[in-house]
Parts: C-alpha cells; sequence; structure tokens
C-alpha cells in the first residue's frame, strides 16, 4: 500500500493496454505518523526506480515529459493536438483508474499510446512507467509524454524519471489553486493555463492566477493555451523542440 495517499502502488489491479496507431504522429502527509518510515521507503524506492527510468531515456535521447493537472483541464485535448502536430517520433502513456478512452483518442490523433489503469490508485508511479515504456518502446530520439492520473497532489510526489514536469490548469477552475496545491505547483518546470477561449465567460483573474503560480514556483515557465482552438500551440511546441533531446551517436 502506498503510504502517502493509501492507493495501490504496484498491486494486481494495475493493467497495461497498448492501443494501436501510427508510430509517430505530426500537504504531502496525511497525518498518519505511524506511516512516516514506511512513506519515506516508499518515496526512496521510487525515487531510485526513477533514476533507472531517467538514465533509459537519456541513453536513448528520448525526451520524457510528466503531464500532470485536476480531472478536465484538457491534459487529453492538448496532447492530441500535440501529437498531430509534432514532426518526429512521439508516443504517449496515458494514465486513469480504468477505461482505455483517452489511448483509443490519442491513438486517432495518430501516436502509439498505451493505457496504465491503476484501479484505485490516483497517480502514476516509476515502476509503472517502465513497464509501460516496456510495452510501449518508444524509439531513438522520441517525445515520450506521460499523462499522469487527474489528481493536483499525489503525483507531485512521485518522480517517473522525466525530464520535464508540466502541470496544465484550466480558466474553470480558481486562480488560487496554486496557493492551495502548492506542492504541484513547487515541482513543475512549466505551467499552461489552458481553456482560455473561456475567459470572457468565467470569473478568472488571470494576473491573481499567475501571481499565485509565482510564489508557488518564482522559476517555472508560464504559457497560455487554448487546445479547443490552437492558441498558443505553437509556443508550446516551440518550448518542447528547444526541450528535445538529442540522439546518441
Amino acid at each position: 500500500m502506498c503510504g502517502t495517499c493509501g492507493c495501490a502502488d504496484d498491486g494486481p489491479g494495475v493493467r497495461l493496454t497498448e492501443i494501436g496507431g501510427a508510430g509517430g504522429g505530426n500537504g504531502q502527509g496525511h497525518g498518519h505518523g505511524h506511516r512516516v518510515d514506511l512513506e519515506v521507503d516508499l518515496l526512496a524506492g521510487n525515487d531510485a526506480l526513477a533514476a533507472r527510468n531517467r538514465a533509459r531515456f537519456d541513453a536513448a535521447g528520448i525526451l520524457a515529459v510528466n503531464l500532470m493537472s485536476s480531472p478536465g483541464a484538457g491534459k487529453t485535448t492538448l496532447l492530441e493536438r500535440t501529437v498531430r502536430a509534432w514532426e518526429g517520433p512521439c508516443a504517449v502513456l496515458e494514465g486513469d483508474q480504468e477505461t482505455t478512452a483517452d489511448a483509443d483518442r490519442i491513438a486517432a490523433a495518430g501516436a502509439r499510446a498505451v493505457q496504465i489503469n491503476t484501479g484505485a490508485g490516483c497517480h502514476l508511479d516509476a515502476a509503472m512507467v517502465a513497464r509501460g515504456v516496456d510495452a510501449l518502446d518508444p524509439g531513438p530520439g522520441a517525445v515520450l509524454f506521460v499523462e499522469n492520473v487527474g489528481n493536483l497532489v499525489c503525483p507531485a510526489l512521485f518522480a517517473l524519471g522525466e525530464h520535464v514536469r508540466v502541470v496544465i490548469m484550466s480558466v474553470t477552475e480558481g486562480a488560487d489553486k496554486p496557493l492551495k496545491y502548492p506542492h504541484m505547483f513547487r515541482t513543475a518546470d512549466l505551467v499552461l493555463l489552458n481553456k482560455i477561449d473561456l475567459l470572457p465567460y468565467v470569473d478568472f483573474v488571470v494576473a491573481e492566477w499567475e501571481a499565485a503560480v509565482r510564489r508557488a514556483r518564482p522559476e517555472a515557465e508560464i504559457l497560455r493555451v487554448s487546445a479547443t482552438t490552437g492558441a498558443g500551440l505553437e509556443a508550446w511546441l516551440g518550448l518542447l523542440r528547444t526541450l528535445r533531446a538529442p540522439v546518441p551517436s
């Protein structure tokens, strides 16, 4: 059992399902003091596995991008647009408690995808990602997107071996979310504000939100996007291009 959140971290409920598609394509603790040692051991073990994943990605020139958000922030829609526009190989690990709905969408957009169903689990961990990558087998120089389980708490605690951590928020959420869930934002390299096409219709003050992000993570880069209209997509793709790992010789 996961000492941090109580979910099953590597039990029989975790399932991998590969979905077809073309290969390429344009508050940590919960107040349970007796669990402290287990939590430390769990996170240390996960970090060791994450380091192995990272070494594997580096050796193959794979750029690993961990996408995290609350449910409904628009991760999958953004990924659909991204894989359609991306020039070069990319692959996707999809994390959800149940169904292959998101992996089906990504495959239809043109990228190979493996669905990781966590059952009662509320996050992906490094062991799940390692098994998912074994099944997915992204080629050298690929971009590997990991769409984490929708949750603004536990995914922040578990390193996966990724190079980049991206937190996505939508304007339909409160502008104070970076202050309410600070650990998630403190680990972010990039924060995307999605669904900006809805700004005229919601009570969301972008300046207040950006100030909250800066309080949590002053050095994080911030981009505004609309996965629905494509606004800001080129800036997002441009950033990924600058981060793209070289293929080892």
